[in-house]
C-alpha cells in the first residue's frame, strides 16, 4: 500500500521535478516562462524542501531551500499529495503579491505536464509527443524508484540490497542519461551519463524506452532481442529493477 510521504517525495521530487525538462522540450511552456525571474520553495512537513527557479528563460529545481520570492506550505505529505490531485490548495507564507503567478503561469506548466505524463493511444502516435512523454516519463520513473529506495518501508528493503556504485541508464538516439548513485542503501540519481558505472540499463532508442516504461513492451523479450542491454554487475540492475516495478502503484494513485 503506497504512504503518503513516499508519495509527497515522488511528486514534488520525481514528477513535478519534470518541469525543468518541459520547459526546454515544449515550445508553450518555454514561452511562458520566457521573460520569468522568480522562484518557488516548496516546503511540506516531513519531506525534503524543493526550490524550483524561473531565470533566463529557463526552469530548474533542486532538493533544498535558497533564495526565494514565493514560499508554499503543506502541512502533511497528504496535503501536498491533494494539491497535487487538485482537492487541496497550498499555504502561501510568503509572496502573496505574486500569487498571479501560480493562478496562471505555474498552473498553465502542471497542466501541459500532466498532458505529456497521461498519454493515450492517438496522442503517442505523434513522433514529438512520443518523443517528449518518453524522457519525461523515464525522469519520472527513475527519479521515483530513488524516493521509493529512500522512503517506503519494501523499498528501503530492496534498496539496501543494492551493491554500492553507480547504475547508468541510457536512452540511446535522443534519449536521455541518468545516473544512480547508490551508497549504503541511499539513491541519488543525476541528470547525466556517468564516467564509471558499475552496470548499465540502455534502451536502443525513444520506442523501445517508451515501449517499456509504458508497458507496451515486455523487458526481457527487448533483452533476448537486444533493443535493451544489461551488463556490468548485474545484481546491481536486478534489485534496482524491484524498485522500478513499485513506481507504477505510486504513479497511478
Amino acid at each position: 500500500m503506497p504512504d503518503e510521504l513516499t508519495k509527497a517525495c515522488i511528486n514534488l521530487h520525481s514528477v513535478l521535478r519534470n518541469l525543468e525538462d518541459l520547459c526546454q522540450l515544449d515550445q508553450e511552456a518555454k514561452s511562458l516562462i520566457s521573460a520569468k525571474d522568480i522562484s518557488i520553495l516548496f516546503s511540506a512537513k516531513d519531506v525534503p524542501e524543493a526550490l524550483l527557479s524561473f531565470k533566463n528563460g529557463k526552469c530548474t529545481m533542486s532538493k533544498g531551500a535558497g533564495p526565494h520570492d514565493i514560499k508554499l506550505y503543506f502541512k502533511s505529505p497528504q496535503h501536498f499529495n491533494q494539491m497535487m490531485e487538485g482537492k487541496a490548495n497550498p499555504i502561501p507564507v510568503k509572496g502573496i503579491t505574486k500569487i498571479s503567478f501560480l493562478k496562471n503561469e505555474f498552473t498553465k506548466l502542471t497542466d501541459k505536464l500532466a498532458y505529456y505524463l497521461k498519454p493515450t493511444e492517438s496522442l503517442l502516435k505523434n513522433r514529438n509527443y512520443a518523443s517528449i512523454n518518453t524522457i519525461l516519463t523515464a525522469y519520472t520513473a527513475f527519479f521515483a524508484l530513488a524516493e521509493i529506495g529512500n522512503n517506503d518501508r519494501i523499498g528501503k528493503l530492496n534498496a539496501h540490497r543494492i551493491p554500492d556504485g553507480i547504475i547508468a541508464v541510457s536512452v540511446l538516439n535522443g534519449g536521455p542519461s541518468i545516473s544512480i548513485n547508490v551508497r549504503g542503501g541511499r539513491l541519488e540519481v543525476i541528470k547525466g551519463a556517468a564516467e564509471k558505472p558499475r552496470a548499465i540499463m540502455a534502451f536502443d532508442s525513444l520506442d523501445t524506452a517508451n515501449g517499456v516504461l509504458n508497458g507496451k513492451l515486455d523487458s526481457y523479450t527487448c533483452i533476448g532481442d537486444g533493443r535493451l542491454e544489461i551488463k556490468g554487475y548485474i545484481p546491481m540492475i536486478d534489485n534496482m529493477n524491484k524498485l522500478l516495478a513499485q513506481v507504477p502503484a505510486y504513479l497511478s494513485e
